[in-house]
């Protein structure tokens, strides 16, 4: 019975491995940064518009706050 718990251990590790893709975060770990500078950026992004629904409001109107 050790044996077959042993075997069901480490099948569940190597699905959790598998699982977790690790191969891929390590790839990943070892590639250069993404560039910071704002040529390689030259875009404008627009922001999301966020809207405050009437839930929203009233909790924060319950707590003084303000969300214009």
């Amino acid at each position: 019975m050790a044996a077959n718990s042993t075997d069901d251990m480490y099948a569940d590790a190597r699905a959790a491995r598998d699982h977790l893709r690790l191969e891929k975060i390590a790839r990943r770990a070892v590639e250069s940064a993404p560039s910071l500078t704002y040529e390689d950026y030259p875009r404008e992004v627009s922001k999301r518009a966020i809207s405050v629904d009437e839930a929203a409001q009233r909790i924060a109107n319950a707590l003084h706050l303000h969300l214009d």
